[in-house]
């Protein structure tokens, strides 16, 4: 019964203070400050106070707090033991999953492509004194672009 005044009086001094803005000429302020201040007397009208007074009240209640309390701990739990094992994080599992799926021929494609087809003719050669390393940079930077 205490929460219902309370929240009844909230209202009301809300109410006086958008009339005080209002007056000032500040309307939208007062329209804001009107619906924060229906928010409690809403809440009091249909029973959520008293429902929540009854609720912080029960130990049947804090009981079930306790219990999601012990599901969440053990939710966390699992996903932290997860980690650890190598499953990483959820995009790293799709990222490998995707590539899995991933196959050599075209999803469109019935069968694999015989021939040369539109690939060019051939790599043009290593200019002269050309050391075996410059051979090597094309890899590195594809491993790179790949984060590997």
């Amino acid at each position: 019964m205490i929460a219902e005044t309370v929240c009844s009086a909230v209202a009301a001094a809300g109410l006086g203070i958008a009339a005080v803005t209002a007056y000032r000429k500040r309307f939208l302020a007062a329209a804001r400050i009107a619906a924060y201040a229906l928010v409690p007397l809403g809440l009091v009208m249909t029973g959520v106070v008293e429902w929540a007074a009854d609720t912080a009240f029960s130990p049947t209640a804090w009981a079930g707090f306790g219990v999601l309390g012990a599901a969440w701990a053990l939710f966390a739990t699992t996903r932290v033991v997860e980690r650890r094992r190598g499953g990483g994080t959820r995009k790293e599992r799709r990222a490998a999953a995707r590539s899995a799926h991933t196959g050599a021929v075209a999803p469109a494609a019935s069968a694999p492509s015989l021939g040369q087809g539109a690939r060019p003719a051939s790599r043009p050669a290593a200019a002269p004194g050309a050391t075996p390393s410059d051979d090597f940079s094309d890899i590195e930077a594809i491993l790179k672009k790949h984060g590997i």
